[in-house]
């Protein structure tokens, strides 16, 4: 195990907002107005004297879905990793969450298991917050927005502008139609002294980047294909000890798949189940409330109770084709003051529910690059290295699993090294489901708390080892 990341991944998790800090900017600008475009504007109102936060979208004045968040309308839990760092740099996020009727959720409101067995109790009280992505994108956009030094600028971005080797502004198309714009419209040029890319998956950096004779990062794709299919249901006082629930499903014999390979639901504002089917490939879970609630009665647990209810929005599908990361770290003429966050760098399967928490970490290592008294005169290569151990650990959980799945199907034949690798991770989720220091150690990884390595502790994987040979005996 690498002690150096082990620990360096910690302190991102756990940093601090800075005090009497100076000021590096004039002005920086972030490029997206999502959750990791709002986080990296929080961060950097503490190192400029003013933030510009460029989205094309029309802010809406509620919690609302916005077409630059295809995915806003599936689950999304705020894992405690994510939920903890914006806790501490926007206090208060979650209480308002919870006034507003979403559910922070500790163990003993979850279920969490495979098919019909629950995984074991870790002893501890991580708590995560499961909420409507439009309902935290707004109230952590208004914390941010609400301090005296950022601003919100309706434009789109188009392109990048150079001087001395470094990005000094951000080139804008405009005007944008529609009403409720923050900020000016405008066509041109703005000025800024530090760059954020925060565009998500559909990022134009790297074209933009080598049309000016930049390096272009490396795109990584892992052919992940999934299908959401997800509805809203009335949450009568039905389940009072049950908030999460969460199956990934292992296709038993008595259980026939549907095309279901995860079910999760969770208590949301307005008092709704939030119900997400989910499936790999060609295996659909539908697309009508009538399919969905087929084959959630055909599931283990209580989702068919769950489902049974009246619906408060029908089904909204959601495919995602591929797993993606931009290598920055290879990339070695970069120009300064520019940094990518968020799904821009990496974007994982939905299902392990990263995407929020990682857009957090993205965030802490921009504060730790800028506390660090970069030379921002430089490319931010520091940067790029610290987001790596971010990226490294949700890709290794997130993308590793789907590797494991597509090799299996296609009966690839793996290196010796990640073969090894694959099957201790499948033996630790395995012990999970029986041994509580197991279930601890592997939760601490999912949640983003602690670094991948720590599973690969000789202790730990003998521990694993002994609880699976105890579940056979039984």
């Amino acid at each position: 195990m690498s002690e150096s990341v082990t620990a360096l991944f910690e302190s991102l998790v756990g940093a601090e907002p800075p005090h009497d800090v100076p000021v590096l900017f004039d002005t920086a600008c972030v490029m997206g107005g999502s959750i990791a475009g709002l986080l990296a504007a929080r961060v950097l109102s503490d190192r400029a004297r003013k933030v510009v936060i460029v989205e094309p979208d029309e802010t809406p004045a509620e919690a609302e879905s916005r077409s630059g968040v295809p995915q806003d309308q599936q689950v999304h839990t705020l894992l405690p990793a994510g939920r903890l760092w914006i806790e501490r740099w926007l206090p208060g996020v979650s209480q308002e969450a919870q006034d507003r009727g979403a559910s922070l959720v500790g163990p003993d409101k979850q279920f969490v298991g495979y098919d019909d067995i629950r995984q074991a109790r870790d002893g501890t009280d991580h708590q995560f917050l499961a909420v409507g992505r439009p309902l935290l994108e707004s109230i952590v956009r208004d914390r941010v927005t609400a301090l005296p030094n950022v601003s919100v600028l309706r434009a789109q971005a188009t392109g990048l502008r150079y001087g001395d080797g470094a990005v000094a502004g951000v080139r804008l198309a405009g005007p944008v139609p529609g009403d409720g714009d923050q900020g000016e419209r405008e066509e041109g040029d703005l000025a800024a002294d530090f760059v954020v890319d925060a565009t998500g998956r559909s990022s134009r950096l790297s074209n933009w980047l080598g049309q000016d004779d930049y390096d272009q990062p490396r795109l990584e794709r892992l052919a992940s294909p999934v299908n959401y299919a997800t509805a809203l249901f009335e949450r009568p006082v039905k389940f009072p000890e049950l908030e999460v629930a969460t199956v990934l499903h292992l296709f038993t014999p008595q259980y026939p798949s549907g095309g279901v390979s995860v079910a999760a639901a969770t208590a949301i504002e307005g008092q709704q189940w939030l119900v997400m089917l989910m499936g790999y490939g060609d295996n659909r879970p539908g697309r009508t409330t009538d399919e969905l609630r087929a084959r959630c009665a055909a599931l283990p647990g209580i989702l068919g109770d769950i489902t049974s209810g009246d619906v408060t929005r029908e089904v909204v599908t959601y495919r995602q084709a591929d797993s993606r990361r931009r290598h920055f770290t290879e990339a070695s003429h970069l120009p300064a003051r520019l940094v990518s966050v968020g799904d821009a760098v990496a974007s994982f399967n939905p299902v392990y529910g990263q995407g929020m928490s990682s857009a957090a970490l993205h965030a802490s290592c921009l504060a730790s690059y800028l506390d660090g008294f970069a030379d921002v005169g430089e490319a931010a290569t520091e940067f790029f290295r610290l987001q790596q151990t971010v990226v490294d650990a949700a890709w290794a959980v997130s993308a590793g699993g789907d590797a494991a799945r597509i090799d299996a199907e296609n009966g690839t034949e793996v290196p010796k090294e990640i073969h090894r690798q694959r099957r201790a991770m499948e033996r630790i989720a395995g012990a999970a489901l029986v041994d509580p220091d197991v279930s601890r150690a592997f939760n601490n990884v999912s949640y983003m708390l602690r670094h991948p390595t720590t599973l690969f502790d000789p202790k730990l994987l003998e521990k694993a080892t002994a609880a699976a040979e105890r579940a056979a005996e039984k």
